[in-house]
């Protein structure tokens, strides 16, 4: 790629001193037009005099260093859990911080500990009373236990350094001193903060656009006592309680929460189970005073006549993008961080002006080092990224990190030029027009609904997960293919039923999880409203355990729609038929080899004596599909990212619609290629989704219309002849 050079916009540049010639060099190799600084660096005279907008990264809470020692009672806080204590006749202490990072967390003692603290018995749920322990220099003492039960403490803790900022020391070897987190719930924090925001915009005159990162609570990160990650929740809340949150809680819902409400058994509030309605009205009450907040401070830097934009991450509990109070900040954009389709989507798919991917990998030692291989680690990330970006593109890329170290690797240097040229051409070839889709739509179905748009079976941002590989396959999978995405839950279907746009909906996870739905089956209504819309004509896609709650006898409430069900050991004594996968199915019609179901699941057999089992492993049913009244049921036992999964879930997609003939609209007969029509241009893109040399026939309605060769990863703009 050596002397390519692509058309100038929608590239943001990290940036940071002493790089001038090597930005000045990629403004025309990759076509930059705005320059950022990153954590730890920052942007000389001369960059900042190049002519390129100017990005300026802040991060509020962590801004001022000097006035949050002086102002430690309003450090932010957390719930934590001790690790849990078996009693014996020695036993009856508990080390409360044994298991936590001592440079991280210290216990607040400065509240009333027999109000704010809990002791539990574990073993039997119940709330050791506040006069039967007593607490000394990081030790509690049980007076009254009984013998061979397990105990815990629930205790509120100041957070002594700032978990973003401790991540970057640990990841990236940083050595300054520990930043430590502002609670802007308090009134002379929120004052400061604001102060801080004005001073800091009068002093960078030359920024354009200010990135928060992101605002003020971060997500739940929380380390161990060797200093590494021991509990991740990209959703999480933990970081906001405090005292005066607590209180002001209680006066506007008329209750008080305790320390269970938040460390949850242990679980603190993970996403994967259904909320409970406490943690879900803890939410919202920190999402209208954060996003209230925010505004202020949006409006700040618009007095100053720059654009405030929010990075999608770190610090973003209460202002997630999906929400119903979100509008309200004012943002001009969102940047988040892009590691494959599925994140793609989440961020292109957010209702604001403007949209930023900041693809992966980040410049960061952990992957620019010494013989390390950075385009290798790139290649599988843009393939997925592409193609979510062909069906809903965001306005503009970008990488993350430290420039000095991406410049040492020059075909990574040409790999993005290439990467750049792709994203650019999808502008410039889409005109900003809607891309060929299907007549329908496809909802994927579960507790969380809109608010949790593209953000299923995640743990943390594009971390793989044994747990949810085998699931957020199929939102892989979804962020490439033909069709309008929603994301509804199960108080849609209560409050306003099914709505007619939708020809599909999948019901996708574990068995008791918010994702598949756990006791939101047992609620007659929804059962009932899920079934009449089946009779009718709808499609019902089940991946892994959908429907799942044990109920009435039975594991999978939509067993009579999904044609299986799933033996837990209830009614081993019942008979099951041994089946035969039936060969020739519309939607195994050209999948070659083994489906990779990834984690799968066992013992699932066939409940209906018309259903068609179309694959078997070991006597449990892994495939099948059902008709119910006019519609349709498809079972799948779990649905990993691959070109073959993706084109085995489009092929159940149309067949549960009964919409089979729109499979072949703009069609590519290699799996391997994917075809992209914007039929208001006239133009169509051919990609390979692979590092090899492909071929394939483009089909439309069945007709040939172009045969086509493509290299490896290559995207290629056809005009649409007819």
């Amino acid at each position: 790629m050596e002397g390519s050079y692509v058309d100038k916009g929608r590239f943001t540049l990290p940036g940071e001193t002493g790089m001038e010639e090597v930005i000045a060099d990629l403004v025309e190799k990759w076509g930059v037009d705005a320059v950022r600084d990153s954590d730890g660096t920052n942007l000389s005279q001369d960059i900042l005099d190049m002519g390129l907008q100017i990005y300026s990264t802040l991060c509020l809470v962590r801004e001022d260093n000097e006035w949050a020692k002086q102002h430690p009672q309003y450090r932010q806080q957390i719930y934590l859990m001790s690790a849990p204590v078996i009693v014996t006749s020695k036993v009856k202490t508990i080390d409360i911080m044994a298991d936590y990072f001592a440079e991280q967390f210290i216990p607040n003692t400065d509240v009333d500990i027999k109000k704010y603290w809990q002791v539990v018995n574990r073993t039997t749920g119940e709330v050791l009373p506040s006069e039967c322990w007593s607490y000394a220099e990081g030790i509690v003492t049980l007076e009254q236990a009984v013998q061979f039960h397990k105990y815990t403490v629930s205790f509120l803790a100041y957070q002594k350094w700032e978990p973003v900022s401790m991540y970057n020391h640990i990841t990236n070897d940083w050595d300054e001193e520990h930043r430590l987190p502002l609670d802007i719930r308090y009134p002379e924090a929120q004052e400061h903060v604001l102060k801080v925001l004005e001073d800091w915009l009068k002093k960078h005159p030359k920024t354009d656009i200010v990135r928060f990162t992101t605002f003020f609570y971060n997500f739940d990160l929380i380390f161990n006592k060797e200093g590494k990650e021991k509990q991740v929740n990209w959703f999480g809340y933990l970081s906001c309680v405090s005292p005066l949150a607590l209180e002001q809680f209680e006066q506007a819902y008329g209750y008080r929460l305790t320390a269970e409400d938040f460390v949850d058994e242990g679980r603190y509030n993970t996403p994967f189970k259904n909320p409970t309605q406490r943690y879900m009205d803890w939410m919202d009450f920190n999402q209208k005073f954060i996003t209230g907040y925010a505004k202020q401070c949006v409006d700040r830097v618009h007095d100053f006549g720059k654009k405030a934009i929010m990075f999608f991450g770190d610090h973003w509990a209460g202002t997630e993008p999906y929400g119903k109070y979100f509008p309200e900040i004012g943002l001009d954009a969102v940047v988040g961080a892009a590691g494959d389709g599925v994140t793609t989507r989440m961020i292109a798919d957010i209702p604001i002006k403007d949209t930023e991917a900041r693809f992966y990998p980040y410049f960061f030692p952990d992957v620019f080092f010494e013989g390390g291989d950075p385009v290798g680690e790139s290649m599988p990330i843009w393939i997925k990224c592409r193609r979510a970006l062909m069906r809903k593109p965001v306005g503009r890329m970008g990488y993350g990190g430290y420039l000095s170290l991406a410049h040492q690797f020059p075909d990574f240097i040409d790999h993005v030029t290439e990467i750049a040229t792709q994203f650019k051409g999808i502008h410039a070839n889409a005109e900003g027009t809607q891309p060929f889709k299907a007549p329908f739509k496809v909802a994927v179905l579960n507790t969380w609904g809109s608010l949790r748009s593209w953000q299923t079976h995640q743990v943390a941002h594009s971390l793989w997960n044994q747990r949810c590989y085998s699931y957020i396959g199929a939102l892989e999978s979804l962020a490439g293919l033909p069709f309008d995405i929603e994301f509804i839950s199960f108080d849609d279907i209560r409050l306003s039923g099914i709505d007619p746009s939708i020809g599909v909906i999948i019901n996708a996870g574990d068995v008791h999880t918010s994702w598949s739905g756990g006791d939101q089956w047992s609620d007659p209504q929804v059962v009932a409203t899920v079934r009449e819309w089946v009779e009718q004509g709808g499609g019902f896609i089940g991946i892994g355990d959908p429907s799942a709650y044990e109920h009435q006898g039975v594991l999978f409430q939509l067993a009579d729609i999904l044609g299986v069900q799933k033996e837990i050991g209830f009614t081993a004594s019942i008979n099951k038929p041994k089946v035969t996968p039936v060969q020739g199915h519309f939607i195994t019609e050209d999948l070659e080899g083994e489906i990779n179901y990834g984690e799968g699941m066992t013992m699932i057999y066939q409940a209906e004596a018309g259903a068609e089992i179309l694959d078997v492993h070991q006597g449990s049913c892994n495939l099948a599909v059902n008709s119910f009244g006019r519609g349709r049921g498809v079972y799948i036992a779990g649905l990993p990212y691959s070109v073959q999964n993706t084109r085995l879930l489009s092929r159940a997609i149309f067949w549960a619609a009964h919409q089979e003939k729109q499979l072949y609209s703009w069609f590519s007969v290699n799996p391997n290629v994917e075809c992209h029509a914007y039929p208001e241009t006239g133009r169509y893109c051919a990609v390979n989704n692979t590092a090899e040399i492909q071929k394939t026939t483009i089909l439309m309605d069945n007709a040939v219309i172009q045969k086509i060769e493509l290299r490896g990863m290559e995207s290629v703009w056809l005009d649409m002849i007819m």
